[in-house]
């Protein structure tokens, strides 16, 4: 599982996003603040890492560096446990709805 905290410009502001990602398996999750709510979408993941203009704005951190920060970007979400996040792979890689709170 790899953690990515995003940031608005660069990583001199605040952090303004938060990616979680099974690179193995093709998924993952970002806090979706107009929904409030952990979202799979693992196609908008890959091409903002992946995207040269973004180098500057996101940093791969451990897990405790990312539930450090979670409360922050999600307004006082805590960063779902690894069991809860493989759950959100599998609803969202079955067509469930995308959006998991």
């Amino acid at each position: 599982m790899s953690y990515y905290v995003i940031y608005r410009i660069d990583e001199q502001g605040g952090p303004a996003g938060l990616f979680v990602m099974d690179a193995g398996l093709g998924q993952a999750i970002l806090w979706d603040h107009r929904a409030r709510a952990w979202a799979y979408d693992p196609g908008l993941v890959v091409r903002f890492l992946d995207d040269y203009r973004n180098v500057d704005r996101y940093k791969n951190v451990s897990r405790a560096d990312a539930e450090a920060v979670a409360e922050a970007v999600t307004g006082g979400e805590k960063l779902p446990d690894e069991r809860s996040i493989r759950a959100m792979f599998t609803g969202g890689s079955s067509g469930a709805h995308p959006y998991i709170a």
